[in-house]
């Protein structure tokens, strides 16, 4: 099975896709998209170019289900949200159309299931990526390895625990 992963962003998102067999599971690639910035594109431009950079990535890599990062921010920044949403909409209307059956998890949740620690540093995040991948070296940018860890965290919650349970 294909899973792909997004850390969802404007600017930047990162995706990462994995290719999982029972309790093995191995890098297929792993990258961004860049929305561009907002000082020289408008916010439909950005918005449109981070839906088709996301729908390459699937129609290339042909994933059966898309794990996403849920939406967070702190309340005292109300408008990182609304515009991270604009993002995270696009991306999800790839998957939709792209025919993919797509997951939820909170950054909590993530991190937890890839550290043991549900506040670990983006660096411990880079680390356990490198080594449950058996990377050479941790992912980057960190945009890159929190979309593998969402991949990962879908892959250890919902795929590699059914295969586990059906034994």
């Amino acid at each position: 099975m294909k899973i792909l992963g997004i850390d969802p962003g404007l600017n930047i998102t990162g995706y990462g896709v994995i290719e999982t067999a029972g309790r093995r599971v191995r890098l297929v690639e792993a990258g961004v998209v860049r929305g561009g910035s907002s000082s020289n594109r408008t916010l439909a431009e950005r918005v449109a170019e981070v839906h088709q950079g996301v729908a390459e990535v699937i129609e290339t890599h042909a994933p059966e289900v898309m794990a996403i990062e849920e939406l967070y921010s702190h309340y005292d920044r109300p408008k990182t949200a609304i515009l991270m949403g604009h993002a995270r909409g696009a991306i999800i209307l790839a998957g939709q159309l792209g025919g993919l059956s797509v997951k939820h998890y909170a950054a909590t949740q993530i991190k937890k299931t890839l550290t043991g620690n549900g506040r670990a540093p983006k660096t411990q995040m880079q680390q356990a990526i490198a080594r449950e991948l058996g990377l050479p070296a941790p992912p980057e940018p960190a945009d890159v390895a929190d979309a593998l860890a969402i991949a990962m965290t879908h892959w250890f919650l919902d795929c590699r625990l059914s295969v586990e349970s059906s034994k």
